[in-house]
């Protein structure tokens, strides 16, 4: 197999067909029986049976539900998928998706990926795959994977108010759903928008045997907590509530509700749900389970009374609206007759409806605003996107064609969906394959199809269609029911090809139809549908008065529903199937707006059980789903077509001329090997960068002839490697030898002058030193070892250490903050005095030197105002001691720009001139004296000040900075003279002890004693 991207090795599809026997082709169009349905779902059994659920029939990718957990969707296998051509790998869902989106980003064009087929075929999960895969792989930010989450995390809400279980199937969709993904120029998702379609609203009151209403009322009663379900008034079996009983499940073996109830409620926390919001849910989820409880009685004059006080009380209080209003609007109607409006009663049948129909218009239009709630949640944010260069990709999960037991108004909708989109899927189809036909300047060959625009016609055509028979029905005044609706389609379709009823068919089609079915030939087959129902559901009509009830609940959400204007206007709304048929023709503009893209979804058995291959009920869905049309459309004209590059490059080695490369034009090597093959005119043709193949057969004799020449390639490349292999061992160990001689030379001659001899030598000792420096470079400017350089390189290292210091140098000091590098050149100072002489320096030193140890508030006010412009600049507590028997004063030493003064309290007692400052003298022991020597010349001086701090370093420090005085600091050991008043001398002794003490000592000295 060729090598793909980043060498990893691709398993092109033709390398599959050598297994074909086995596991079938991985392309429908490659069956040789392709007219054969036997032959197409032999090869799908085949497929299933070695779990291969992936089969494509051209561009389009046919899904089985494997109905189990296969290891194939891991970001290991998206990866495997990224980025390769769409045939180069084997069928994948994953396949389809980057197909579609490297499409969306290379042609700059809208993409929609259509998914379709029966409840229980997978749509859904086919759709979550999609999605799944675009989160991971496409390029993301912040914001974007906060969408990507709010995309993926959308699923579960609406699987939860949307999807219930049937009779087929488990998690069956019960609505339509379109979602457009859009990406910006970089191909990253910006933003998302869902379309939703015809919800069966009907399933909110009444439920086939086997089958649920819609999850969430389940998962509420059997995930919400206690407090939630006293404040909702619930309780939590659900046999309690009449819209739950109907259809006897209440629980699913499959699924658990308390776990999927947790699941909702984190989403709908991603989605960006308030819990004002959520509770307001919740409380409508509530009312329809109490309006189903709720009861009617009747009087003796027939009128109809509500006889659960308890129900329509709750029922009120979720739905924040008046009990009284409430109670009177489901009993009474409101008309109006000659512009005078009364109030008439209902019977008890008339009651029931209106009570049925109000749970269906609130569930239904709170769905409706779920959908656009998280439609706000996934809007394009004009703060990162203008919304101009997106592109969009959509996916359609519709149902698929329902063919039951009995069906009604919802299956006939549905099925008018399928024929539209089969007749979409087949006029696009066509089309694609007649532009890629003119593309490659290939003859087109007409191709006879079966047209369904008939039906379609029949369905929706204006004034003569069902769906306009059946509005003028539900208008016509007087008695209308269901079965004048049946006569009016006789009398109108009467002889209509693919209309029947039983009064207008034969004896035979009689006796399998009631009088009340008619039958529509669809497409995919025969459907009898029920009339009855059909007005009603159609209609979908709520009564007035039980509008303007609604329009003043206080709950927000019903304020959002029920838009006063619907009341106040009274235009009557558009019955249900035409605003489907409405609808339905919008989704059509915006899918043929697109290129599309398409997946076929086919459950292989009803049991829901793996492995089971039903060929009885996958033979309906390949008819329903036009798999058969499909095929014959893709292979009537060519089975198979691939680029010029991709054909040449596997099967080059058939042909002498073209193996191992070709260097001419694809198109001639193309041509070249085709003409060894021996292929004739009628089996292939050569178009711009294509070659087309009629017969799978053709390619099948192809592939056959590479599985055979195989071997004697293997054996070529194999001696080729290993000769190429010796070759690289030969030379690299040529290579070391030569190395290993220089080396030796080398270092004989390593004395001498720089030659030829030693060059190799001295350059790899030089560039190993180099190299080793540059592993061990001093980290720090205070780190002083360094590598010993070779003797060639001494006056090189030198400068090289110089240079490095410097630039460590350069980026400490660049990263020395003003308040740090202050610190330190006030410590340099303090350095420079007390280092070595002092023993307190290491204690003072490591400490942090304030800028000051006063705070404002312990200067005096009036000693400030003394000062004036003078500020302080620093101020420390210190002890005077004074000149006649050293008595300790406390007082306050501040330091100015200029001087320093003692103070004491209020009153400034000394001011030192710093000009006037002779010097200042401490002691070498751990004490904190020091004395400022003034000058003595007069004797009106005072004499000299003896202080002591306990910050001695800091503040000599500070007040040498200020004086300008450092080398005028003087450490003394032992002893300390000073002068006293009018020239008389003191001394202060300083001694070692073991404990503190200033005392006055022998001979009038002062004794001055520091700790050990």
């Amino acid at each position: 197999p060729p090598v793909g991207q980043q060498g990893r090795v691709r398993i092109v599809m033709e390398s599959a067909l050598t297994a074909r026997d086995r596991v079938g082709v991985q392309d429908f169009v490659l069956l040789e029986k392709y007219n054969s349905e036997a032959a197409l779902i032999e090869n799908l059994r085949r497929r299933f049976g070695e779990n291969l659920i992936y089969t494509y029939i051209g561009s389009v990718l046919v899904s089985v539900n494997p109905y189990k957990e296969l290891e194939m969707y891991s970001k290991q296998q998206m990866e495997r998928y990224r980025g390769v051509s769409f045939y180069e790998i084997s069928p994948h869902i994953y396949a389809l998706s980057d197909n579609t989106y490297r499409a969306m980003r290379t042609e700059r064009k809208d993409q929609c990926i259509m998914i379709s087929g029966e409840s229980g075929a997978g749509k859904t999960e086919a759709s979550k795959k999609i999605l799944l895969y675009y989160t991971v792989t496409c390029p993301i930010n912040e914001h974007m994977a906060t969408l990507g989450d709010r995309l993926l995390q959308s699923n579960p809400v609406l699987e939860a108010f949307g999807n219930a279980k049937t009779f087929r199937n488990d998690n069956s969709s019960r609505f339509g759903k379109y979602m457009d993904v859009q990406f910006d120029f970089r191909g990253a998702p910006v933003g998302g928008h869902i379309l939703n379609y015809l919800l069966e609203k009907s399933r909110v009151v009444h439920q086939n045997h086997g089958e649920r209403n819609f999850h969430i009322f389940y998962q509420l009663l059997d995930g919400g907590d206690d407090d939630l379900l006293t404040t909702l008034a619930l309780e939590r079996n659900p046999q309690s509530y009449n819209y739950l009983v109907k259809g006897n499940c209440p629980r699913l073996s499959s699924v658990s509700d308390k776990n999927n109830w947790k699941v909702v409620m984190k989403a709908l926390s991603v989605i960006g749900f308030t819990e004002e919001e959520v509770q307001k849910l919740l409380d409508i989820i509530a009312s329809v389970l109490h309006l189903g409880n709720t009861q009617f009685g009747e009087g003796e004059e027939g009128e109809t009374y509500i006889t659960t006080e308890t129900q329509i009380t709750h029922l009120a209080k979720l739905l924040g609206v008046d009990v009284s209003a409430l109670r009177d609007a489901l009993t009474h109607k409101k008309l109006t007759a000659k512009g005078e409006e009364m109030i008439s009663p209902l019977n008890f049948e008339q009651a029931m409806s209106a009570r049925d129909a109000l749970a269906k218009a609130v569930y239904g239009r709170t769905f409706t605003w779920l959908v656009e709630k998280i439609n706000q949640s996934l809007a394009l944010k004009e703060i990162y996107h203008s919304g101009k260069g997106c592109t969009v990709i959509g996916l359609l999960d519709i149902y698929g064609f329902e063919v039951l037991q009995h069906n009604s108004f919802e299956q006939f909708c549905i099925n008018y969906c399928n024929e539209k989109l089969q007749q979409l899927f087949i006029e696009l189809t066509l089309r694609s394959e007649q532009e890629e036909y003119e593309t490659e300047g290939i003859a087109w060959e007409t191709v006879q199809y079966i047209d369904n625009k008939i039906i379609c016609d029949l369905i929706e055509e204006k004034h003569k269609g069902i769906i306009s028979i059946l509005d003028e029905e539900c208008l016509r005044p007087g008695e209308t029911c269901d079965v004048s609706f049946l006569e009016k389609l006789e009398d109108t379709l009467g002889g209509h090809p693919h209309f029947v009823t039983h009064k207008l068919a034969n004896g035979k089609t009689r006796r399998v139809m009631s009088r009340e079915e008619f039958r529509l030939l669809h497409y995919a087959g025969e459907v009898n549908y029920n009339v009855n129902g059909f007005l009603d559901k159609n209609n979908d009509l709520l009564n007035r008065n039980l509008k303007e009830v609604m329009c003043q609940s206080d709950n927000q959400i019903l304020c959002h529903c029920f838009r006063r204007e619907e009341v106040i206007h009274q235009k009557r709304p558009e019955m249900a199937a035409t605003q489907f048929k409405n609808s339905l023709m919008k989704l059509m503009e915006i899918l043929m707006s697109k290129e599309p893209s398409y997946v076929r979804c086919i459950k292989p058995n009803d049991a829901k059980q793996p492995g089971r291959f039903d060929e009885v009920l996958v033979r309906h869905q390949v008819k329903y789903l036009g798999l058969m049309e499909n095929l014959r459309v893709r292979r009537a004209g060519f089975a198979y077509r691939r680029c010029f590059e991709a054909f040449l490059q596997r099967y080059k080695p058939l042909c002498p001329e073209t193996w191992p490369n070709w260097h001419g034009r694809l198109a001639d090597g193309v041509s070249t090997l085709v003409n060894h093959l021996g292929y004739k005119a009628e089996e292939y043709k050569l178009g711009r960068s294509k070659i087309f193949i009629r017969f799978p057969k053709t390619l099948f004799s192809t592939e056959d002839a590479l599985q055979a020449k195989k071997p004697e390639i293997v054996i070529t490349i194999q001696s080729a490697w290993r000769g190429m292999k010796a070759r690289r061992r030969a030379k690299r160990r040529r290579q070391a030898a030569e190395l290993i001689r220089k080396l030796i030379k080398g270092f004989i001659y390593r004395h001498e002058e720089y030659c030829p001899e030693n060059e190799y030598f001295l350059d790899h000792v030089r560039c190993s030193f180099l190299k080793n420096l540059r592993k061990n470079l001093p980290k720090s400017v205070l780190d002083q070892n360094w590598p010993t350089p070779p003797p060639s390189l001494v006056e090189t290292s030198d400068h090289l250490r110089r240079l490095h210091m410097r630039n460590m140098v350069m980026k400490y000091c660049r990263r020395v903050q003003p308040e740090w590098k202050k610190q330190m050149m006030q410590k340099v100072i303090a350095s420079e005095i007390f280092k070595d002489q002092k023993d307190s320096y290491p204690q003072g030193v490591g400490r942090l030197f304030l800028d000051s140890r006063l705070e404002r508030e312990q200067i005096n006010l009036k000693v400030v105002q003394t000062l004036g412009n003078d500020k302080v600049q620093y101020g420390v507590s210190v002890v005077k001691y004074d000149r006649r028997g050293f008595k300790p004063r406390p007082r306050q030493l501040l330091l100015t720009n200029t001087f320093a003064v003692l103070v004491e309290r209020t009153k400034i007692k000394q001011r030192v001139d710093y000009t006037a400052l002779r010097g200042i003298s401490v002691s070498s022991l751990s004490d904190g004296m020091f004395v400022l020597h003034m000058p003595n010349e007069d004797n009106k001086q005072k004499g000299d000040v003896v202080l002591h701090c306990d910050h001695v370093i800091e503040l000599v420090t500070k007040l040498a900075m200020m004086a300008g005085k450092v080398n005028y600091v003087n450490v003394s050991p032992g002893s300390i003279r000073f002068v006293l008043a009018r020239g008389k001398e003191g001394i202060i002794d300083f001694v070692r002890g073991s404990e503190l003490k200033v005392a006055k000592g022998k001979r009038g000295h002062l004794l001055v004693v520091s700790l050990f």
